[in-house]
């Protein structure tokens, strides 16, 4: 989110500058019902460009499934203000955060400028400053890359391994490849910083852009940057390919690579596990063969990875069958395997199979886990229960384990898709009350709800909360965001999301660029949709020429 203080100014419908560094179009919030539970007790200017006259969204704390319409007029805003600071220290941080934010939010054309632009202003370097604004801006690799040069200039700081380990994910994110490799030369040349979570990040960005036999490349390099390549390392190279579609691959690199490494348990279960998920479950039992060749008995985790594979395929029959066998074979399934299990046949629409996983987990003597409740929620919610949801929440909190990022964002799914919208938002006020962080998960269904309830104010809100949480839009969100404005007049708006989308490395869809321009079309608006054609043709252009590469 480039932009957060910019895209949330005071209601207009034309261009306003800001800061003297860019204009934007502003969203107009006239004319939309809120309920009556979003209100401005006191005001909050805390988002730049927020004037003290918009609202604030203030959410009863009392969450009450059966009682859609309950308000409550005394309960604290889900404000977009971080909490108060606990001292002077804490205080000058956050001012340091926002002062650093606002310079990088605008949109510089390299990183050098950034660089430039940042040493007209005074701020502390410390390396929690750094890793707070490189995971605010890590889809924006010009913002986060010019900050980390500019940061590691100053007097007093050196850039640590975890912050240098950040900064080459977010390269490898944005396929900024080769500006990669030469912060991992750095990296060797500071001395010593290159470790194996280095390469690990390398690897998966690598087969993430398809390029898989640069990632395989970059595990035979691993020892000149002082990191051993041994069967802990060629198993990151294993999961690393099996998990970006190519379990081929790793199966080759394990046969290159098993006469000079030692395989262990981890690498056949690892590629068991990535035949199963692309469903090829004659090589899955040929690989458990090897496997007992090389003197490993599968294992709860193999087996579970069969299981999955049947679950993916809707054989439950043979699901059960595998079950059995491992009773038989005195390998009990665990919580995973149950969960895996169970999901599965919620997923399939046979709810009540799937409940009855619960008592043969408790039958077994297995503890259920957060990620067993979390399943468990999601099979209830998606079958219209619930207050059945809400009270396995209690007995989750009741056997200790508390609700994490998981349940919130399969609570407020469900409420959202049962129209329970008062409800999806409380519960991300009773996130922020027990500090837990939301993700992307979290918002999606929000903004969905917002488009669906033409709740434009509330989807500002959400949108400017988010990019105080550091989250940033994926390629859905953004998609969501410009087609819902653009179909329902704020084209302006749109426009400027989908700039920004193409900014941040996402490919937008070519329907999306049409329903744009259609749109600006019919409005007569020619400058925007001269721009808005020459980002389609570029993306055209691009996409051709990667087709033959």
């Amino acid at each position: 989110m480039r932009r957060c203080c910019l895209i949330l100014v005071p209601s207009s419908k034309k261009f306003v500058s800001h800061s003297s560094r860019r204009t934007t179009a502003c969203f107009s919030t006239i004319g939309f019902d809120l309920p009556d539970w979003f209100r401005n007790p006191d005001g909050d200017a805390s988002c730049a460009g927020l004037d003290d006259q918009e609202d604030i969204f203030v959410l009863p704390t009392e969450l009450n499934p059966s009682d859609e319409q309950s308000q409550n007029r005394n309960s604290r805003p889900l404000s977009i203000r971080n909490a108060f600071p606990a001292s002077h220290e804490d205080a000058e941080f956050e001012a340091d955060v926002d002062e650093v934010s606002r310079i990088l939010s605008a949109r510089f054309a390299s990183p050098e400028a950034i660089v430039i632009a940042m040493d007209c202003y005074s701020v502390r370097v410390t390396g929690h400053l750094v890793d707070k604004i490189l995971t605010r801006f890590s889809n924006d690799w010009v913002a986060a890359f010019g900050f980390f040069m500019w940061a590691g200039t100053q007097g007093g700081y050196c850039h640590c391994a975890d912050s240098y380990d950040l900064m080459v994910d977010i390269l490898g994110k944005s396929k900024q490849f080769d500006l990669m490799w030469g912060l991992i030369n750095q990296m060797v040349e500071v001395g010593g910083l290159v470790s194996l979570m280095t390469m690990t990040k390398v690897m998966r960005r690598l087969a993430g852009a398809s390029r898989w036999t640069d990632a395989i490349d970059a595990f035979h390099r691993m020892d000149r940057f002082g990191v051993v390549k041994d069967t802990k390392a060629m198993n990151v190279l294993l999961d690393t390919l099996c998990k970006e579609r190519s379990v081929k691959r790793a199966r080759g690199a394990f046969q290159e690579l098993r006469g000079t490494i030692p395989p262990d348990e981890s690498s056949f279960n690892t590629l068991v596990h990535g035949w199963c998920k692309a469903r090829m479950l004659k090589e899955a039992l040929e690989t458990m063969e090897e496997m007992n060749q090389h003197g490993f008995s599968p294992s709860v985790v193999t087996y579970t990875s069969l299981l999955e594979a049947y679950c993916m395929e809707k054989d439950f029959q043979t699901v059960y069958s595998l079950l059995d066998e491992m009773h038989k074979r005195r390998c009990p399934p665990n919580v995973i395997t149950y969960t895996i299990v169970m999901h599965a046949l919620g997923k399939a629409g046979r709810t009540r199979e799937a409940l009855d996983m619960f008592d043969k987990l408790k039958e077994d003597g297995v503890a259920p886990d957060a990620s067993f409740y979390n399943s468990l929620i999601y099979i209830l919610g998606r079958a219209g229960r619930l207050e059945d949801a809400y009270s396995v929440v209690e007995e989750m909190h009741k056997t200790g384990i508390p609700s994490n990022v998981t349940t919130f964002n399969t609570l407020i799914s469900a409420a959202c898709d049962h129209s329970q919208a008062e409800n999806a938002l409380k519960l991300l006020v009773k996130m922020e009350e027990q500090s837990c962080k939301p993700d992307i998960k979290t918002y999606t269904p929000l903004l969905k709800l917002c488009c669906k309830k033409q709740w434009v104010k509330t989807l500002l809100f959400l949108v400017c909360h988010m990019f105080r949480k550091d989250i940033s839009p994926d390629f859905s969100t953004y998609t969501l965001l410009v087609s819902w404005l653009c179909r329902n007049g704020k084209v302006a708006q749109s426009c400027l999301f989908l700039e920004e989308m193409i900014s941040k490395g996402f490919t937008p869809k070519l329907e999306t660029f049409d329903l744009v321009m259609k749109k600006l079309e019919k409005r007569n608006l020619q400058i925007m949709y001269k721009k808005i054609h020459m980002l389609r043709t570029h993306i055209t252009n691009l996409r051709h020429t990667n087709s033959f590469q």
